[in-house]
């Protein structure tokens, strides 16, 4: 643990309130749910606990937002200004904003300032661009019957409807406006619902949307847990998207819910993926990239490579250099200089995630480095590796979602393709070798969304990203967004040439 004593600077909070047809109202219930520094373990803010009433109020306001004559007729320009005026405002407020995001989610404020801000900036100004690119097509026919007639067709993008957005605690700002940018840029409006662990930059946020003059009921926020805030959104048959990223067994959920309506979904889910580390990888980057891999933010990312792959001629010297690197992370509040690991978000995680490397010790897992809780306030957890663990243990085939990594020997290049996909979960890869011919066909070997080469953890609004099998349903970002968030319209017309005789 970092033994620094530096304190944590003041932060500014948002109201306890939801943001329902652009006012801050008060939760129907009247009640509360505390907010919890991960770090101190200190409650230091309340939020609103909302409701099945509240969710219907803010949907139904979505709604008539959506239906309304200023919002059909606004121009894609005019809502790309909007997203552009909002990141105008988050670049004007982006300490405050990284400040508040790290006092309630934990994160390094160099990490909550330099990546978390500077993607949501990015990627408001990248949807701003993409309100005004959406393109229909121009069709040529040719009909099984031919009448006589001439007939043509064309193409259009409509916006689906009233999206819910719901977030997960491990990105809170970035995932809302990964949900609110494209849903407004192609003529949605949204029901957000935060994670109930980490709100308050999402409230924040409102207070920005409304003084960046967005339409009242255009974007909405209701805070709350799962249920009923969560499955009243769902549910709702006003919504007719529903875009979540979160845990696979809620994703499953969400699914059964929406299919009685047919609703649209995107669904970004959990991960266990692969790291692989090649004899001729360069070292001095293999090695601390592959722990980064998993490590960074605590391993608290759905595509932390949480299952390490090395080549037998370099397996000790990678694990080796992994547990060394480890040992030299900091771990401490965000706030401390230098810091690099900050504390799981809560109570539960951290339990969840000791009881789970617990259970693999348990099975005969050798401990490599960390293993245990951090200190003796906050929920800090060591880096962790692990080795010589059972193919079926729940540390290998389950997502942790903590900072443990697995070791696995790879006596044979062609072991890879049936070892790493030896999961239920295909979202993110990593293949680290000098060797572009391995690495391309290797890539594509690999089931999963998104295989990184020399790198991991590299995201981009303009790349598409998403998983396969039990790591989701769809794409987000890229020009995947228009897909995600339109539905195509022909329209078909015959024209008659005798009319012009």
């Amino acid at each position: 643990m970092n033994t620094a004593t530096t304190p944590f600077p003041d932060v500014t909070l948002p109201p306890a309130k939801l943001l329902i047809g652009g006012e801050w109202v008060e939760a129907a219930s009247g009640q509360t749910i505390p907010v919890i520094n991960p770090a101190t373990e200190q409650t230091f803010a309340h939020i609103a606990a909302g409701s099945a009433e509240d969710v219907d109020r803010a949907v139904k306001d979505a709604h008539r937002c959506f239906e309304s004559a200023a919002w059909q007729k606004m121009r894609p320009l005019d809502r790309g200004r909007l997203l552009e005026r909002l990141a105008l405002l988050i670049e004007e407020e982006a300490d405050a904003l990284a400040t508040l995001e790290s006092w309630d989610n934990g994160k390094p404020y160099a990490v909550s300032r330099n990546i978390d801000l500077a993607f949501c900036m990015d990627a408001l100004r990248y949807y701003a661009g993409w309100s005004s690119k959406m393109a229909g097509e121009y069709l040529t026919l040719s009909p099984f019957i031919n009448d006589g007639g001439t007939y043509r067709a064309y193409t259009e993008r409509r916006p689906v409807g009233v999206v819910a957005g719901i977030t997960p605690w491990n990105f809170p700002l970035g995932q809302a406006i990964q949900k609110i940018a494209p849903a407004i840029a192609f003529g949605c409006t949204i029901v957000l619902k935060p994670s109930e662990e980490t709100s308050l930059t999402t409230l924040r946020l409102g207070e920005l949307i409304q003084k960046a003059g967005f339409p009242a009921g255009a974007v909405n926020i209701v805070t709350g847990y799962g249920d009923p805030v969560g499955t009243s959104l769902v549910d709702h048959p006003l919504v007719r998207k529903i875009t979540f990223t979160g845990s696979t067994l809620t994703g499953q959920r969400i699914l059964q819910a929406a299919a009685p309506q047919m609703k649209r979904v995107t669904l970004e889910l959990g991960g266990k993926s692969p790291t692989v580390v090649l004899a001729d990888a360069d070292m001095d980057q293999a090695i601390p990239g592959a722990a980064m891999a998993i490590f960074a933010n605590s391993g608290q990312i759905c595509t932390a490579g949480s299952r390490l792959f090395v080549e037998a001629p370099v397996y000790d010297r990678v694990v080796e250099g992994i547990a060394e690197f480890a040992a030299t992370l900091p771990i401490g509040h965000a706030f401390e200089q230098n810091v690099a690991l900050g504390p799981l978000v809560s109570a539960r995680q951290l339990e969840k995630v000791s009881e789970m490397v617990q259970g693999g010790i348990d099975s005969g897992a050798e401990v490599v480095t960390g293993g245990r809780k951090a200190g003796t306030q906050g929920y800090f957890y060591e880096p962790t590796l692990l080795q010589n663990v059972g193919r079926d243990a729940a540390v290998m085939r389950e997502e942790i979602f903590g900072p443990v990594v697995i070791a696995n020997r790879l006596d044979a290049i062609s072991d890879l393709k049936a070892a790493a996909n030896d999961t239920e979960y295909g979202l993110g890869a990593s293949i680290w070798t000098r060797d572009l011919n391995k690495a391309h066909v290797l890539a594509g070997q690999i089931d999963s969304g998104t295989v990184w080469i020399n790198t991991h953890n590299v995201l981009d609004t303009a790349m598409p990203f998403g998983g396969v099998k039990m790591s989701g349903i769809g794409r987000e970002f890229g020009t995947e967004a228009i897909n995600a968030f339109t539905e195509p319209k022909a329209v078909c017309m015959r024209l008659d040439p005798t009319g012009l005789e």
